[in-house]
């Protein structure tokens, strides 16, 4: 779940870390009345995703009338796919220098990882790309979370001396404030150095784990749920695991591991996956509703059934998809592979039921799929 930067910045100054004063406004005429309280102002969009500035969403202010014009032409503009209805508005800060500070869930170390560069302000995408000496990256041992003299140390390669001690408090903090709130990200950009030497956090990205919102129930009534497309909303109505790519293979498999290296397989074939569909467990049994639900994007134009069992028997899964499709006969070519628990039955009923066979590997029936696609003009027909 995601989090717009007034609600995020307060879980920075809940640790110690500092924030500019601000006040939020939902109409012109309460960022005019922000505008007379803080003098010199910054006004931002809120809306649950990047580039605001670039999409002209971050605007100064040196007066309240023009902090008013600028929230004018903010509100209800659309940035991504989210119309803006409430702007942030900040104090201006005297700004020396600015850095960059991040610590998210690393898949590589499998834990959390500090990231920190004295080039804020830039996508830290650029950053890796053009200046990779720049950004400082330091693998954190939950064990012993991350101490403010160890940061110091690394980030002592940066920035001088006098700042680094600081630095190295603000990024312990930064760490606590991404281990009580249970975060994905707990990101600063721009980290600013002031004129009196002093920090402050002049934005702020907070990503929560989904699958800690039970446990932090009242912060995620002040996060943004993520944008759900129609087939998303339904399958989450079906208590199924849906999410709409732009490709134009289909996916249906067991197990989230699975299905994202059947993914990764078909991208290595120059593929696109059109899906991320999961019907494991006993999500078998709604295996019509999640056929209705691929067959409902257009730019499907083949099909690929992954189902691998060790637990799980293959060939219970196999008869759920054979029943959907004999319900529901859609005219798109689908391509099977099977392996694991009750593969030799699944692969006979699918030959005497379907007249179809399960390809020997998955690699094969990704790329016949793909071959498929490929010479599928105008797209499937249903």
């Amino acid at each position: 779940m995601n989090f717009e930067e007034y609600a995020a910045k307060p879980l920075l100054a809940k640790v110690g870390i500092a924030i500019p004063n601000g006040k939020m406004a939902n109409t012109v005429e309460q960022a005019r009345a922000a505008g007379e309280a803080l003098g010199q102002v910054v006004v931002k969009a809120q809306v649950p995703t990047g580039k605001r500035g670039k999409a002209g969403g971050i605007k100064t202010a040196d007066t309240a009338a023009e902090t008013a014009s600028a929230a004018e032409a903010i509100l209800g503009m659309t940035i991504g796919e989210f119309v803006v209805e409430k702007v942030l508005i900040e104090q201006r800060a005297p700004i020396k220098q600015e850095y960059y500070a991040a610590i998210l869930n690393d898949a590589d170390s499998k834990g959390p990882l500090l990231m920190f560069s004295d080039q804020g302000g830039m996508d830290i995408e650029e950053i890796a790309q053009t200046q990779p000496e720049k950004l400082l990256q330091h693998c954190i041992d939950v064990r012993q979370g991350l101490q403010a003299a160890d940061a110091g140390q690394l980030v002592s390669k940066l920035v001088a001396p006098e700042v680094a001690a600081a630095l190295g408090t603000l990024l312990a903090n930064l760490y606590q404030a991404y281990a009580d709130n249970d975060a994905e990200l707990m990101e600063i950009n721009p980290l600013a150095l002031l004129d009196d030497n002093s920090l402050m956090a002049l934005d702020c990205k907070f990503v929560l784990d989904d699958s800690a919102i039970k446990r932090q129930q009242a912060l995620a009534e002040t996060g943004t749920p993520e944008k759900l497309t129609g087939r998303e909303l339904s399958a989450q109505e079906l208590d199924l695991k849906y999410i709409d790519l732009d490709g134009s293979i289909g996916l249906l498999a067991n197990g989230a591991g699975l299905t994202m290296t059947t993914m990764d397989v078909i991208t290595h074939y120059q593929g696109t996956p059109a899906n991320f569909l999961e019907i494991g467990g006993e999500a078998y049994t709604k295996a019509t509703e999640a056929l209705k639900l691929m067959l409902g994007n257009e730019k499907i134009s083949s099909l690929v059934v992954n189902f691998c069992g060790a637990f799980a028997r293959t060939d219970v899964m196999t008869e759920g998809v054979i029943n959907a499709w004999q319900e529901l006969k859609p005219d798109i070519p689908v391509f099977f592979s099977i392996h694991g628990t009750g593969s030799v039955e699944a692969r006979t009923m699918l030959q005497e039921r379907l007249g179809m066979s399960s390809f020997e590997t998955m690699d094969e029936a990704i790329q016949a799929a793909i071959s498929a696609a490929e010479t599928t003009t105008g797209g499937a027909q249903r």
